[in-house]
């Protein structure tokens, strides 16, 4: 059906002028031609839209038909959301709606429906964004044996830090860094999600996973031990690698989380398993990785006093680079992972909004 001609004449005129037309604003009109051709048109008046966890987000999607068809026309409009898998040979059922009859699927129970703004509205509204929202989604709307569909990305806003274990450097295999991420209040980052982060100065000379099995690094500073020193700055590809036996670090990827991040006034310094009670008893609990770096990141948190995560590491945020503190880059330092029953150290904690 695609394969046949379509016609699109977009004029910008009034509607009023041509009252056989419909319109996709007040002043954009439409002209399908739909002699021995499609008598369907979709499509997104954005091609990415962006938002944070938490969020709700609208997803822009209508249709046009044939105006000569409708009177003629008795199929029902059937309007599908699917989600696009990194690897984009598999789609995730999101949402169907056929007339009264409507379904939602899997995690997006509950959280998605039809903005239903006009009678030729596909636009899908996802509220209480979540990290795995992250992608690209396909609109799709049939009507007999005419269908037509467009793509919208959802982009959130965030932070990807690198990640490594407890036991070391590439010590994760593909599932191991997808849990690792999880466990720290993240996902496993994107390339897309990688590529931003390295555009916007991240540089680290350790290949970590991504979610669509590749493993690649970021490097702004090209030096000997990271690809040359004579090589250009860009994100380094290792290329794809067997997931369950082949083992490296991984990028994470964590957005704006709904609690307060601290750093715990306590009058002695703790263990960790001190630094975990210190929590639990001023009502929170230790903060996680993930958590360290949104509130560095998106809330511009700084503070020069090292203290235990939930992983056993220990890390400060500096947004304000100073003497003693970070001299050259705003970044989470990392001290490392000391011994949990000898070392002391501070805590910061997390305590979440219900």
């Amino acid at each position: 059906m695609k394969s046949l001609l379509l016609l699109v004449l977009i004029s910008i005129c009034r509607a009023d002028h041509h009252s056989d037309n419909y319109t996709l604003d007040h002043d954009r009109v439409i002209h399908i031609q739909a002699e021995n051709g499609p008598r369907l048109l979709v499509e997104a008046e954005q091609a990415k839209v962006f938002s944070h966890r938490g969020g709700n987000v609208t997803l822009p999607c209508k249709f046009y038909r044939d105006p000569t068809a409708l009177a003629s026309g008795t199929h029902k409009i059937r309007i599908k959301w699917t989600k696009l898998t990194s690897d984009y040979l598999k789609e995730v059922d999101v949402f169907v709606s056929m007339g009264y009859h409507k379904k939602t699927y899997g995690g997006y129970q509950g959280r998605v429906f039809l903005k239903g703004g006009s009678d030729n509205d596909a636009s899908l509204v996802i509220t209480d964004l979540t990290l795995e929202d992250y992608g690209r989604y396909k609109c799709e709307v049939i009507e007999g044996l005419e269908d037509d569909t467009a793509v919208v990305a959802l982009d959130l806003q965030g932070v990807v830090f690198p990640y490594f274990p407890r036991l070391g450097r590439y010590n994760l295999n593909f599932h191991e860094a997808q849990q690792a991420c999880l466990d720290q209040d993240a996902v496993i980052a994107s390339f897309d999600q990688l590529y931003d982060a390295w555009r916007s100065g991240l540089d680290w000379c350790n290949a970590g996973w991504l979610s669509d099995g590749s493993v690649q690094y970021p490097i702004t500073k090209p030096r000997e031990p990271c690809g040359g020193q004579n090589t250009v700055p860009g994100v380094r590809n290792y290329g794809f690698w067997d997931k369950d036996k082949s083992r490296y670090d991984v990028f994470c990827f964590t957005s704006n989380f709904n609690g307060r991040f601290y750093y715990l006034i306590h009058p002695t310094k703790l263990t960790y398993d001190e630094a975990v009670q210190a929590c639990l008893s001023d009502g929170a609990q230790i903060a996680k990785v993930g958590q360290i770096f949104a509130a560095w990141k998106l809330l511009g948190y700084d503070r020069c006093d090292a203290g235990w995560l939930a992983d056993g590491s220990v890390r400060y945020p500096i947004s304000r680079p100073r003497r003693r503190c970070s001299p050259t880059e705003a970044a989470v330092r990392f001290v490392g992972f000391p011994d949990k029953k000898h070392k002391l150290y501070g805590v910061y904690c997390f305590r979440a909004y219900n």
